[in-house]
């Protein structure tokens, strides 16, 4: 059984501020060890399950953020961007689950450290209508893909989140919001237990996955600057909305790549520090 995990860092055990999740932060490398003794815990369950190939993607920020010499001695770890498919690079037909860790909720949603891709230059996200962050996209790109999401694990409004896309796939809140930048946390062992217990019940059933997206399907965004949009519009096959948003059609996995290009555009436009 081969297993991909995207391991994201915003919903990790322990984590609520810029401060641990940015590499400038005071408490990132603390962070860092944080993120791995989560994907560990993934690791953990995945092998009971009887997983004999795993692939991991650090998928946060600069793409190096977890310890190799930290992460579970069975795991071959995808680092460094950029990456075509980033937080799902590596992710392929030949998987047979995939498994989400430390996601956290879209822009605007009360969860801890909300964004979607960008601390802020995005505001909205929609895939054929429906308002979509992370964790959607990357639920409906796998299902395009063919690879079902059987578990995530993030704060309390990100496992809502994915309940609201697809009641099958098994969700572990290791903290409850309080606000953007604090929530109540559960004790490392009892969430890295929890972690584990729901990746190794996730992957021994057979999953259910939702319909994937009609194909073409159509992704908007509406970016908080203007500049961004128009820039945007010089690529082929982007269209207007409004001032501040675009829209393209296509299919997934392919939306997912032009997505990754768009946000490449808008951090060279932009350059400002996230969660501000």
């Amino acid at each position: 059984m081969r297993i991909f995990i995207s391991a994201d860092m915003e919903g990790v055990t322990g984590l609520v501020d810029a401060d641990d999740v940015q590499p400038t932060g005071r408490d990132y490398e603390r962070g860092r060890l944080l993120m791995t003794e989560d994907v560990n815990a993934a690791v953990r369950g995945a092998l009971r399950a009887g997983a004999t190939d795993i692939l991991v993607n650090d998928a946060h920020g600069p793409m190096r953020n977890l310890l190799p010499e930290a992460l579970h001695p069975a795991v071959r770890l995808v680092r460094g961007k950029t990456k075509t498919m980033g937080m799902l690079e590596g992710l392929t037909a030949e998987h047979d689950a995939m498994v989400c860790v430390g996601y956290h909720s879209k822009a605007g949603a009360p969860g801890v450290l909300s964004h979607s891709f960008m601390g802020h230059e995005i505001e909205d996200i929609w895939l054929d209508g429906r308002p979509v962050g992370e964790i959607g996209l990357a639920h409906a790109t796998a299902a395009a893909v063919g690879v079902p999401l059987v578990a995530l694990t993030g704060d309390d409004r990100a496992c809502a989140e994915t309940t609201e896309w697809d009641t099958a796939v098994s969700t572990v809140a290791v903290k409850y919001a309080r606000g953007r930048f604090a929530a109540e946390l559960r004790p490392p062992r009892e969430a890295r237990a929890a972690i584990e217990e729901a990746v190794a019940a996730g992957l021994s059933v057979p999953p259910v996955t939702a319909p994937p997206v009609p194909d073409p399907a159509t992704l908007t965004v509406r970016w908080q600057s203007a500049s961004v949009a128009a820039t945007l519009l010089g690529i082929p096959g982007v269209t207007a909305v409004d001032d501040r948003t675009v829209r393209a059609r296509g299919a997934l996995p392919g939306l997912y790549r032009l997505l990754g290009v768009w946000l490449r555009v808008a951090a060279a436009l932009g350059d400002q520090p996230p969660y501000c």
